[in-house]
């Protein structure tokens, strides 16, 4: 009689269990992200009301705060797989950060730019060099240099290390941009949201925009599950695990 096998979810620490499993997850998280983008940009722009100082201009907030959130968010979560994999010198934790990287690069990049459009016609201006503005820019930098660093050196062991320290040590980045307008003097407005005050807009306004930040978090799953299969493959090319997929997958097509 066979014993049942208990589940254990450090088994998926190897990257042949891993693999199926990511390729399961990711059409859900996906098919959520769609879901919750929909609910949250109509509420956003069609049922939130008019703002009574900026007018409809605000709604970029609807964009704006959850794609700062999660570049923040990203770097950090990027930082613990990094810690993971140095204390335990584990394979995967490596490729889930760097799997992480080119979303929260993204997300970065569009909390810049939609800013740039929300500052003209609110500051005058697309660009100040103002703390936050500042630090957000060199978070966008640290992504850059991440995606390079790794991707320049031939053996992923190094390129692992290498991108490991990078991340740990430019996640002291990210405090200084949560706190960088209570830190200085900035232009930029305080946080949006806050655990430790009551929120400051109108509910419809803060629904929408806690939706759109959970729809981003389950964009970020989706297609870090995604990009990870393919570093799993790449990385264990010479297994005969994988040989066996490939070959499966090129009977199928």
């Amino acid at each position: 009689m066979e014993t049942p096998q208990r589940f254990s979810l450090f088994r998926y620490a190897a990257p042949h269990m891993f693999y199926p499993l990511a390729g399961k997850m990711a059409p859900w998280f996906l098919a959520i992200a769609g879901v919750l983008t929909l609910i949250g940009l109509y509420l956003g722009f069609f049922v939130a009301p008019t703002d009574a100082v900026q007018g409809e201009v605000y709604r970029v907030i609807f964009i704006h705060v959850p794609a700062a959130w999660m570049s923040m968010f990203v770097y950090l979560v990027m930082a613990f797989w990094s810690a993971v994999g140095v204390v335990f010198n584990t394979r995967l934790s490596a490729m889930m950060a760097q799997a992480l990287a080119p979303t929260g690069a993204m997300f970065c990049f569009v909390a810049l730019w939609t800013g740039a459009l929300w500052g003209r016609p609110t500051w005058g201006a697309y660009w100040v060099w103002d703390a936050r503005l500042t630090s957000q820019l060199l978070l966008l930098f640290l992504y850059f240099g991440f995606i390079a660093l790794t991707r320049a050196i031939e053996d992923p062991r190094r390129a692992d290390r290498a991108g490991a320290i990078l991340s740990l040590v430019g996640a002291l980045n990210v405090p200084v941009i949560y706190f960088s307008v209570k830190w200085w003097n900035t232009l930029h407005q305080g946080a949006s949201v806050s655990l430790t005050k009551a929120p400051s807009m109108a509910t419809t306004m803060l629904w929408s925009m806690l939706v759109m930040a959970l729809a981003a978090w389950a964009y970020t799953i989706a297609v870090t599950l995604w990009r990870v299969r393919s570093l799993i493959l790449e990385r264990e090319r010479h297994t005969e695990w994988v040989g066996e997929v490939l070959d499966a997958a090129g009977e199928r097509a």
